[in-house]
Formats: C-alpha cells, structure tokens, sequence
C-alpha cells in the first residue's frame, strides 16, 4: 500500500451483539474467489518477533478473545453446486483455537543466533509448501522458541489472502494487540492529512484574486488525470497481450512451475534515516523506499550481469556491465478505503461502515529506471517524477473495478489467468504500510519487529516495507532459482540507503 491515514481505534471486550454479527453464510466476494483459483492462491505470511519467551497459554486465551470473534477468522470456505453451477460460500464454525496454534519442539540448545536466523528463514519457507486445511477457517499461527538475533522468540502467522487484503488484515492484528507503555490503549498510526492540506491550499486560492489561474489549473489537472489514466490503461492491456519486462536475473519464469518453494527473509534499518533524506528532498517515505529500491536494484543487477560475463569470459574492462536499456516494472498495491486505519471490529462487518473489509486493492504498472547513476540522488528525483505522475491517475481504480467486471463477464478462471499473465510480464511487487509508532505488545509479549509478506502470485521478487517506531523492516519473498543470493540484495538496498544519507547531508552541508 502506498499511504495510510491513522484514526482512533477501539476494540469491544464484550461479545458481539447478534444484531453487529454478519448472517452465518456469506459468499465470497470477487476478488477472494479470484484468490483461490490455481492459478493465483495467494498467502498472507507476517513473522514477528517478540522481546520475551512466548507463553503460548496466554496467545491462545487472547485469540479467544479478539481474532477468532471476527467473521472472517470463524468461517471456513465451503463449494457447493447451484443452479449457476459451483458456487463458494463462507459458512460460520465453532473454532478450536488449539487447532489453529502450532508449537513446534525446536532443540534450541546447540543454536547459536546466526544458525538461528537460518532455522527461521528455513522453517518460514517450508510453510510456503503447506497449504491450509480447508475444512476450518484458514489462518494459523506458529509459536516459535526460538531466540534469534533481533527477537527473543518469533510467532508466524499465515492467512489465505482470500480473507482479506494487507491493509485489513493488518488492521485487524493490530486490533488486538496494545501500547505496551499503556495496556488500555490499542495502537495508533502516524497522522497523514496530505489531503486536507492540499484542500485547504485550494480553498484559500479560491478565495483570492487568482480563481481565474486556479480554475485553469484545475481544468489542466482533470485533462492530465484522463490522459494519463488512458495511458496506463492502454499499457495495462499491452503488459496482458504481449508487452514483457527485459529477461534480467531478478525475472523468473512462473510458467515452469506454478507452486514453488519460496526463500522468505527480512532486514530492519533506521526509520530515521529515511525520515532525513525525506525531509531534506522534500518528498514522502514511499518517495525515499521507491528511490532507494531502485538504487539497490541497479547495484546488484550490476553484479549479477558482472558475473555473468566474468563466468562466460567476456571483456570486463568495461565498468557497467548492465545492457543500456532495461524494462523493469513492479506492480505497487494500492489501498482504496475512502478511511484507512483501524477500527473497532464489529465496525469493520456493520453496514454502511467507511471501513470496507475485504480485498479493496488495485494495481499500477511502476516502472523503475535501471542504472549507475554519479549522483545517488537522481534515484530519488526519478523515482518521485514517476510516482507523482502516477498519482495523477486513475489506474488503481481501474484496474480494481476492471477486474471485478472480468469476473462477471469471463469467470474467475479467466480473470485469474489474465491478471496473472500480465503480472508475469512484470518482474516484481512492491508495497509499503505504515505501522504504530509506539512500541505495542501482542497479548502481553512486547513486539521487536513485524515482517509480512505474500507468496503465491507470479513474480520471484516481491519487496514488502514495514515501519513500526523508529525502524523500517524489509521483506523479501523470492524464488530461490531465481535470486539464490537474498542477503546481498538486502546488502545492496542497505547500501544504498547509506549511499543517498551521505549525499543528503553532503547537498546540506554545502546549504
């Protein structure tokens, strides 16, 4: 997701009114039934680690108690025929939450904390070979003791996307966990009111002497949205047909196997570095982690295409070693809410609630300009042209409501195949959420770090970014056939972070 807007939240420590409670069968919507086809079963996993010994007792009671009293944690998936012919339907059970945490024995004693990171990556990647049974609701959580280098032990959770996207989920998890300053109080976000400010600038224009000069803005702002909007839409139908991303080492090839094991890893840096370089540049964090991932992009693609020629014996006295042009384009997920935030549980499933549960993401086509650069900056003015330029769009709505008309008209076995051909034709996913910026606990077990990330749709590289306090965590799912070298991409973005900090200060110290 791109931007959140942070709102007060609440939570009920009573049961549900039956008249707050969604009927005991629902259908699933479009884009769940999208989810669940072959060719597109997509998986929500988030590892978090926590500063104290886990007690797993104490987990399951507060899962009573919070996740599995919503709807969506308490129904399982079930097909039945009609007379449209296979239909999917979300039918209301009696959870066994025991059922649905698992404590693996883990011999931790001879596991120093490096071989424990691996254990972790290992044991996080196997669970990309299980899937959930679907005879209950389908999500689980795996209660690891296991100490590692930046948590105590780690809790894994693993949903079906189907229930919902990361916004929602994310909310939602974050609805049952507190301050750990203040166990009353549940989380907050940080505050973005881009939008009222932006009003506020146009009102206070319009009541001056220049409306004429505003009012000829607003009209070439309109004519822009529907030119780029046609653009990107035309492109979005080009990427499905035939448009491909340049066959570089990042682009994997989902034709060759549909269900592979895939490498899941992560990395926390400072949140405060990226909060410099985007108030010096004037810019937002998505702005500075766009330009950042495409310097660290090009840096190891560079290396990678170094030791391809130096394993093929060709010349190496040229220094780029990269082709000129490369087409690198990543699908960025785009939240829709007309409200983001999180809200009081039984708010999310009322009627006429601004917070839509659910699946409310759309998609744009970003491309990422490939190359050295002398000035680490221009990553970062590259980056803002293009993602400012998106923004005056409409292609995230479009391809939501695309979609959803694709369903209706060609079926879900169609649509799965067309939206899972055009993101075949990229090469990556990328998104972003905003996390609390206190420190919170989960059922009483203060929270180090949170990790999610998706598996299941066809790209070998899908970048995740999590802020929470003052840290930025970086998660990578990758196709190990691919990408077999994780550690140094997350090296390279490292890196670059550093890279384009020094510059930013380097540009204010001559200021």
């Amino acid at each position: 997701m791109i931007e959140h807007q942070a709102m007060e939240i609440k939570i009920p420590e009573t049961t549900m009114r039956k008249d707050e409670e969604e009927e005991d069968e629902q259908p699933l919507s479009p884009a769940a039934r999208v989810f669940h086809a072959p060719e597109f079963n997509c998986y929500v996993i988030s590892v978090i680690g926590v500063k104290k010994k886990i007690e797993p007792d104490v987990i399951m009671e507060g899962l009573k108690q919070t996740l599995i009293r919503h709807p969506r944690f308490s129904s399982k998936m079930v097909s039945r025929r009609n007379e449209n012919g296979q239909t999917q339907i979300w039918v209301r059970t009696n959870v066994v939450v025991s059922d649905h945490v698992i404590v693996p024995d883990i011999q931790t004693q001879n596991i120093e904390n490096a071989n424990a990171d691996k254990f972790l990556e290992s044991y996080v990647s196997d669970l990309t070979l299980i899937p959930l049974d679907t005879s209950k609701p389908l999500w689980e959580l795996h209660l690891l003791d296991l100490k590692t280098s930046d948590a105590e032990n780690v809790a894994v959770l693993k949903f079906h996307h189907s229930l919902g996207d990361g916004m929602s989920l994310m909310a939602l998890v974050l609805a049952c966990m507190r301050k750990t300053s203040n166990p009353d109080e549940l989380p907050t976000l940080p505050n973005q009111n881009r939008s009222s400010s932006r009003s506020s600038r146009l009102k206070a224009g319009s009541r001056g002497d220049f409306r004429f000069l505003w009012l000829i803005m607003a009209l070439w702002s309109a004519i822009m949205l529907v030119l780029n909007t046609m653009c990107d839409a035309l492109e979005f139908i080009a990427t499905a047909m035939f448009l491909k991303d340049t066959e570089t080492p990042i682009k994997g090839d989902f034709r060759l196997s549909k269900h592979k094991r895939m490498s899941l890893v992560h990395r926390t840096v400072s949140l405060d570095d990226i909060k410099l370089i985007k108030n010096t540049m004037n810019m937002t964090v998505n702005d500075v982690v766009l330009g950042v991932t495409q310097a660290g992009l090009s840096q190891y693609l560079e290396t990678r295409y170094g030791e391809k020629k130096k394993k093929l014996g060709e010349d190496q006295r040229n220094s780029n070693h990269m082709p000129k042009i490369i087409r690198l384009r990543s699908a960025i997920l785009v939240n829709l809410r007309p409200t983001t935030g999180i809200q009081d549980l039984s708010d999310m499933m009322a009627k006429g609630s601004k917070c839509r549960w659910g699946n409310w993401i759309g998609y744009i086509v970003f491309p990422f300009s490939i190359g050295l650069r002398k000035d680490p900056l221009e990553h970062l003015r590259s980056a803002k042209r293009i993602i400012d330029r998106k923004k005056n769009s409409l292609e995230a709505a479009l391809t939501f409501i695309v979609g959803k008309l694709m369903i209706k008209s060609f079926g879900v076995k169609m649509t799965a195949n067309i939206i899972n051909r055009a993101l075949s034709n990229t090469t990556m996913s990328f998104s972003n959420l905003i996390g609390p910026i206190e420190e919170i606990s989960f059922f009483g077990h203060p929270i180090a770090y949170m990790a999610p990330s998706v598996y299941g749709h066809p790209h070998a590289l899908t970048m995740h970014f999590q802020s929470y306090m003052n840290k930025m965590t970086i998660s990578l799912t990758v196709d190990p056939t691919v990408i077999s070298d994780t550690h140094r991409l997350l090296d390279n973005w490292e890196e670059s972070l550093q890279n384009i900090k020094a510059a930013v200060q380097e540009r204010g110290s001559i200021h």
